[in-house]
């Protein structure tokens, strides 16, 4: 379901209570090595260090204003999980995080750090985690923050897009790492009422391809597979809304590769000083290496810095 701009607001009232606007600034290098302006958003400023606590917090206080909630859960590669976890606790709800095996230690820490439970599931991917989460829901009580397919979630992320209309009133493109698109279709959701002549490209990995070829195609694609360094992009199982929301509201899909990504950490690390995640260098991998019609002023969105020690050693020196 596309967010209204009044709920956009009411969101960005409430969230001004908890955090403040995220920096864009300029990326000198981006620009002299593509020849256009270029402009880097810091999602990472937030708590927990991703985009993720926007939605999760708006989401958890719009539930808590129905009543009967006495336990959130939610399945997450960690971000999201981590998000949950803040707002539970900045909110005064128990949080319990259902995680894949083997998941990114930082992220998974961070989690631990904010007092919430977790439950590991067999899986090496969030498929299994996300079924035990679903089942322990089933409880009275339990209010399953789903950030694929939770309604009033987007608005949260959508306030990054009011963010990036005020801070650089000539944008021409907004370059959105996918993974379960709730940050796209939030953005894209008040960028598409507002400046409508804003392009909206959004960006998965070659190895986790799902939303790509569902917006392609025009219907559901799911993978066999989603395994990527980039666990913020690792779907694989499109929601049939979202396919929807996606194809009406971006204007393009690209692809990127495990080594573009790795590449673009390094570069924005001693480049731009910038530290992110693979999903968070994703848009940035994409302006360097995909054809898309970027235009003259490009933003970038930094979605998280969350990234593993292993992953950083194998991006530093990786150009």
């Amino acid at each position: 379901m596309q967010q209204g701009l009044a709920t956009i607001r009411e969101a960005r009232v409430f969230l001004a209570k908890c955090f403040g606007v995220t920096r864009l600034v300029a990326g000198p290098f981006l620009s002299r090595k593509t020849g256009r302006r270029v402009y880097l958003k810091l999602e990472a400023e937030l708590p927990t260090g991703s985009f993720k606590v926007r939605g999760a917090l708006w989401a958890l206080a719009v539930r808590l204003k129905k009543g009967g909630v006495e336990e959130v859960v939610a399945s997450s590669t960690g971000n999201h999980g981590a998000a949950v976890a803040y707002a539970g606790k900045l909110l005064g709800v128990k949080a319990r995080i259902f995680l894949p095996a083997g998941c990114n230690p930082v992220k998974r820490d961070r989690i631990a750090e904010l007092g919430a439970e977790i439950v590991e599931s067999g899986g090496a991917d969030l498929a299994s985690a996300f079924e035990l989460a679903a089942e322990y829901a089933k409880r009275p009580g339990v209010y399953f923050l789903n950030d694929a397919t939770d309604a009033d979630l987007p608005a949260g992320p959508a306030t990054i897009g009011c963010e990036i209309l005020e801070q650089l009133a000539e944008v021409s493109s907004i370059v959105v790492p996918m993974g379960d698109t709730a940050l796209i279709r939030g953005i894209a959701a008040v960028v598409k009422q507002i400046a409508p002549n804003v392009k909206m490209i959004g960006v998965q990995a070659e190895r986790a391809p799902s939303y790509y070829l569902s917006w392609k195609e025009g219907k559901v694609v799911g993978t066999e597979t989603c395994d990527t360094i980039a666990d913020g992009l690792a779907t694989r199982t499109p929601d049939g809304a979202n396919v929807r929301d996606v194809r009406q509201l971006v204007d393009d899909v690209v692809l990127v590769s495990e080594e573009q990504m790795l590449q673009a950490i390094e570069l924005l690390l001693v480049e731009e000083h910038v530290l992110v995640e693979p999903a968070g260098a994703a848009a940035t991998a994409a302006l360097l290496h995909t054809p898309a019609d970027y235009g003259e002023n490009a933003v970038l969105i930094m979605s998280g810095a969350n990234i593993s020690r292993e992953v950083l050693r194998r991006a530093v020196g990786s150009a």
